[in-house]
């Protein structure tokens, strides 16, 4: 077998550890491996000792992660499992990230299941002591279909295991019980899973989307392991509360004795409620100090695996990592039982560096070892030396590389390339075949290498390597582009949350916008009776106490408001003429803002601009050399970015998307293109600092290439500014980047091609009008970071040219958010943590007047920390000098005001603290969390509210809404509203921004997109067809036995009145039973008339209405209704169905002796008999109904064959 993990068996050194683990050799060390070397050893080990998990312990979280990624290229991904640190100490009342729970739940399960596979544990990981194995697998749970369980104790279980209840399972360790039907979706899942009852015996398990929270496929049994680690049995519950409390009450005494009284009442306080919640079986943030009381022996992640190897990574560096580790434990557990805050028994859940150690010592291990340090190998007889050495880099000097596969093909070494995209995989070939090598594009490492052979596939490796005793050499992104390897991307999972109408956040209490009666506020859905029939209507309340009752099948006449945060937008009175005068005038505004920029639009196209070339092979080769891997926005972005340069018009732009989105690199592209057509290119910025980090960007960017970069701001001197205006007149400059300094009078450019504008709104007036003129002669692309809206986005579609960066790039970890009372040894921690691991911090102090004294406090808080103090009121030189230095790190922490919100991007800085995060808006939240997790290391914002206040609503729901939302892109629905709207002020202007606040956004944007259509004359063509009316007097609701929770049934009643076709009504009719069971009579019911409306509509129905004992389906004059398709239906249902073929054509139904759902199915066969074309061509209009009309007797009724 010649796959390229089997190489390695032609090595005796390889033959020898393999067989020393299977014949059971208690330790052996390999010496010599770094980088993916080792990597490629230790995944060949894997596969060569068949049937054992490996454990591999390192020294760091960031090296974890290296071998990790390594790795899953070398085996699989399935097969490569993460065990990661948790980022809090036990007793911190926080929640823990959900990503970390997820991925050590999943490695515990799949160990204590006996199945197989390769962990990677950092050492603070590992030190960390664990809930004892046995009683993991006592809270695990199988469930096979055919088995009988009480549902309601199944409910109670998952409690226990850990599960937390919610209305959808979105997330990893949620459930959800709705009838006869329980989702649950495990932390080591792909998956969530829904498991339906019949009575009590289970009837299927199905898999489900978790966005569309459809059943994708259905299995036979589902594994189920606990959501939580700290899991108390019950015959240990008892004996351990007794522990807790005997603990409490000695540590109390003692630091009575002390003479610290008010730290050992905070200590009985904080220990009372705790045993309360113990007691009841709660969960609660914090409660993992308390694992100790219950269990003897705590255990470690290698008692979860069956006789593992384990694979210990530089000894003596793990050693120190451990040493360390101990020493942060010993310095914050000393402070912490002075203060009160923690029981002795939470040490006993960190091990020593001694105890870490001889607990590895016990296991049959393999040490790889780079360099000799005397202990690693006293012992020569299980000392194994590889002879590899690191490959050459060639960082784009293609002539040296081809030169050297050429030498390695004559001498039959295997070459294998391993690049971060498939695309450039490809161009990698291509470049080879066309310098005479043949190369073969391989879809995964794992593939077959034969001698002489170039082999290239996409993957991710550190590094690369030779081992020229197996004449093998592995070449990576780094040795061929000096850069490090594209982090490839993974598919972020979305939650459905984030896909739905903003309309299915509607809860009672919020505000809402009826088109035709203004704003009020949605109270609720009530069900009421009239004349035996009963429906639900949205409950509104006007102004006074006016009230308005909205059918469901009228909710797409209801918007949620969405307006700015903070303000609430006057209600309404019913029946007044106020709402209508001003919906009028801002549809008013919006029709000439509509004609103003139609009429721009249209003057830019009618102007001849310079069109740019295609791209060239430079062009080609600068694109490959970008060090990430492009998102699908991105690659949309840049191409339409191209697409509008090469057009003879003048390019106009606006580039959207986060900052760290990789607005950058498209408009680096874009300038690359122009100077490659010998074009000037000029980058507007609004600050002095925004110029020196794009300046340094830029010229990072385009290092090896012969293109002329300069700055243009306060930062250089009057000589430097006269020299590179004189160049910029010549021509000895390509691209100038500089602040509002480039629109003064003395700035003349040789031969302009492209201007770059970065955040626009933040120029003056003056500069404004200025680059208004500026668009009519050369391309401008414009960046922002503030969002536009969706909605907005294609409402202006054709009158503004747009594109939206909505994806974060893959490598950027969440930020884990903490929300949590004001608590200064955590403040102490998470700064000492940040700058232990080389990082920086912002605290946010958001009073000018006290700004100080907080840095005062800080000083005295952490004295090791150096910290500069920024807010706006300062002199601006001596604002930009501040953050000059803490960008150079002469600061390790800056205390600021919200100045920092559109900041810039440091990824250095992943901590950040915001005291009084109460009194900030959620858009100013969302952003200032924005600040940190710009790098490829995990970053933590901590927003605390003073202990002891009491919260106002909106900032409590302001607080729950970002620490629930931390996943890239679920915010968007709640925390980017306000920056939406505001996004939306900027576009447009602030007149249009009070507008949006006068009518709520979706109105808003409904109104804009209508004007548009108006403006270019596509609104005849998009006619609408007319709504029936459907009133058949039957019960038709959404039971609360059926669906309880409000938005559910909202959501669902959105749905049902946006089915356009029958088609779409049964999709949502097994969509229903699918997430909530079969349906009653009344649910049932609302869905026939559902059917009943989308035929209706589509044949041109009037009405369809209960009078006495008959349903009269009255048609349009329009109706395109053939008199032979009427006939049919009457002909189908003798004695049941009339043709009226008078002025006001209808067909009748008599309804007696039918029950209601028979009624309905009769009422939907016969328009759906009335709707089917006959074989014939269709009648045209004036010879449908019109014909109908003239062509019988008036007034008369028949029926065929009665």
């Amino acid at each position: 077998m010649n796959s390229f993990l089997s190489v390695l068996r032609e090595s005796p050194e390889f033959a020898n550890i393999a067989s020393g683990l299977e014949r059971k050799t208690p330790s052996q060390v390999v010496l010599g491996l770094g980088g993916s070397m080792k990597s490629y050893v230790l995944a060949a080990l894997y596969r060569a000792v068949p049937g054992r998990p490996f454990i591999v312990v390192t020294y760091s979280p960031q090296q974890a992660g290296r071998l990790g990624e390594d790795l899953a290229t070398l085996l699989s991904p399935a097969e490569v499992m993460s065990f990661p640190a948790l980022e809090l100490w036990p007793h911190e009342e926080a929640r823990e990230s959900a990503d970390v729970l997820s991925q050590r739940l999943a490695v515990k399960a799949c160990l204590s299941r006996g199945r197989r596979a390769l962990v990677v544990v950092p050492a603070r990981a590992f030190a960390r002591r664990l809930v004892p194995a046995e009683v993991f697998s006592e809270f695990s749970l199988t469930l096979k279909t055919g088995e009988r369980h009480d549902r309601d104790s199944l409910i109670t279980r998952f409690a226990g295991m850990g599960y937390e209840r919610a209305e959808l399972v979105e997330r990893r360790g949620q459930f959800s019980a709705r009838g006869d039907i329980l989702d649950v979706f495990p932390p080591d899942s792909a998956s969530p899973l829904r498991i339906e009852f019949f009575d009590d015996e289970i009837d299927s398990i199905r898999e489900f989307d978790p966005a569309s929270q459809r059943s994708s496929r259905e299995v036979d049994h589902a594994s189920l392991a606990p959501a939580r680690e700290f899991l108390v049995s019950q015959n240990a519950r008892e004996a351990g509360l007794a522990r807790i409390e005997a603990q409490a009450a000695a540590q109390c005494k003692r630091l009575e004795g002390l003479g610290r009284v008010t730290e050992a009442r905070s200590l009985r306080d904080r220990t009372d409620s705790a045993l309360e919640k113990l007691r009841e079986g709660l969960t609660f943030d914090g409660e993992d100090q308390y694992a100790p009381a219950f269990y003897g022996r705590l255990g470690t992640i290698l008692d979860y695996a069956a006789d593992p190897v384990v694979v210990v990574d530089e000894p003596a560096r793990l050693r120190e990592a451990f040493v360390g580790f101990e020493a942060e434990v010993r310095e914050a557990y000393a402070t912490l039982l002075e203060a009160g805050r923690v029981l002795p028994m939470e040490v006993s859940l960190f091990a020593s560096a001694e105890e870490a150690m001889a607990c590895l010592g016990r296991y049959q291990r393999l040490e790889f070892v780079l360099l000799a340090r005397g202990t690693d190998i006293s012992n020569t007889d299980r000392v194994r030396l590889f002879s590899g050495k690191p490959a050459s880099p060639y960082h784009g000097k293609f002539d040296l590389l081809v030169k050297d596969l050429k030498a390695w093909r004559r001498k039959k070494h295997r070459v294998v390339v391993v690049v971060s995209t498939e695309d450039r995989a490809r161009r990698f070939r291509e470049v080879m075949v066309e310098n005479g090598i043949e190369a073969t594009c391989v879809p995964s490492i794992t593939d077959e290498v034969k001698p002489g052979n170039v082999i290239v596939s996409a993957g991710s490796l550190e590094s690369g390597f030779e081992l020229p005793s197996l004449r093998l050499v592995v070449l990576t992104d780094a040795e061929l582009y000096g850069a490090e390897r594209r982090k490839r991307r993974l598919p972020q999972a979305q939650s459905a949350g984030s896909r739905l109408a903003a309309f299915t956040d509607l809860r009672p209490g919020d505000y809402v916008v009826h088109v035709a009666h203004g704003i009020g506020r949605y109270m609720g859905i009530k069900t009421l009776e009239a004349a035996g029939a009963k429906r639900d209507y949205l409950l509104i309340q006007y102004a006074g106490e006016d009230r308005l009752y909205v059918p469901t099948d009228q909710i797409g006449l209801l918007q949620k408001y969405i307006g700015p945060e903070d303000s609430p937008p006057k209600l309404y009175k019913l029946g007044g003429t106020e709402w209508s005068r001003v919906k009028a005038k801002v549809k008013e505004s919006v029709r000439d803002m509509a004609r103003g920029l139609l009429e721009l639009y249209a003057a830019r196209e009618a102007i001849r601009g310079h069109a740019f070339s295609p791209d060239t092979p430079w062009q080609k080769e600068f694109e490959d050399a970008f060090p990430y891997e492009e998102t699908p926005d991105q690659l949309n972005a840049i191409a339409e970015v191209k697409a509008d340069m090469e057009k003879p018009r003048p390019m106009d732009r606006l580039l959207c998307g986060d900052v760290g989105y990789g607005k950058t690199e498209v408009a680096i592209r874009a300038a690359f293109k122009a100077v490659m057509d010998s074009k000037q290119v000029a980058v507007l910025v609004p600050t002095t600092i925004l110029a020196q980090q794009h300046f340094t960007t830029f010229k990072d960017r385009f290092a090896g290439y012969p293109v002329r970069i300069a700055a243009l701001s306060r930062f250089q001197s009057e000589a430097e500014q006269r020299d590179i205006l004189k160049e910029l007149r010549r021509g000895g400059i390509d691209i100038v980047i500089g602040t509002h300094r480039l629109l003064q009078p003395d700035v003349k450019f040789h031969d302009l091609g492209l201007v770059v504008v970065d955040e626009e709104q933040r120029f003056g007036v003056a500069h404004k009008e200025f680059l208004k003129e500026l668009r009519k002669s050369v391309d401008v692309l414009t960046l922002t970071a503030t969002p536009i809206p969706r909605t907005l986005h294609m409402a202006l579609t054709g009158v503004r040219d747009m594109s939206v960066i909505e994806t974060p790039p893959e490598d950027r970890f969440p930020v884990r958010t903490y929300v949590m009372e004001h608590d200064d040894t955590v403040i102490r921690e998470a700064i000492v943590r940040e700058l232990a691991r080389g990082g920086q911090v912002y605290y946010v102090h958001n009073r000018v007047q006290t700004i100080d004294s907080a840095a005062m406090f800080l000083a005295r808080l952490v004295p090791e920390a150096r910290i500069g103090v920024a807010h706006g009121q300062m002199p601006e030189d001596r604002l930009e000098e501040v953050m000059l230095k803490f960008m150079d790190r002469e600061y390790d922490v800056l205390v600021a005001t919200t100045i920092i919100e559109n900041g810039l991007d440091i990824p250095n800085v992943n901590t950040l603290v915001v005291t009084d995060a109460d009194m900030l808006g959620l858009a100013q939240l969302y952003q200032l969390r924005g600040r940190v997790g710009r790098s490829n290391r995990v970053a933590y914002a901590y927003f605390m509210y003073r202990r002891d206040g009491v919260l106002s609503e909106v900032a409590e729901k302001r607080l729950s809404a970002i620490r629930e939302f931390t996943d890239f892109g679920s915010g968007f629905k709640i925390a980017m509203r306000d920056l939406e709207i505001r996004g939306a002020g900027n576009l447009l202007g602030a007149e249009q921004h009070g507008h949006i606040a006068a009518v709520g956004f979706e109105l808003y944007s409904r109104l804009v997109e209508e004007a548009v259509k108006e403006l270019r004359g596509t609104t005849a063509a998009e006619e609408e067809k007319t709504e029936p009316v459907i009133d058949l007097g039957v019960s038709a609701f959404i039971g609360d036995d059926y669906i309880a929770d409000l938005r559910l049934k909202i959501e669902m009643y959105k749905k049902i009145n946006a089915a356009s076709t029958v088609d779409d009504v049964n999709d949502l009719e097994e969509e229903m039973e699918d997430r909530f069971g079969p349906a009653p009579e009344p649910c049932r019911n609302l869905l026939a008339i559902a059917r009943i409306r989308a035929v209706a509509r589509d044949i041109g129905v009037a009405q369809v209405a209960s009078e006495r004992d008959q349903v009269v389906v009255k048609l349009l004059p329009a109706s395109r209704v053939s008199q032979d398709q009427v006939m049919e239906a009457v002909r189908a249902n003798r004695g049941r169905v009339y043709a009226n073929f008078g002025k006001s054509p209808s067909v009748r139904i008599r309804r007696d002796g039918l029950s209601d759902e028979d009624l309905l199915r009769l009422v939907e066969d016969t328009l759906q008999r009335v709707r089917q074309r006959p074989s014939k061509t269709r009648l045209g209009r004036d010879q449908g109904i019109r014909g109908l009309a003239t062509g019988r007797r008036q007034g008369s009724a028949t029926s065929i064959g009665g």
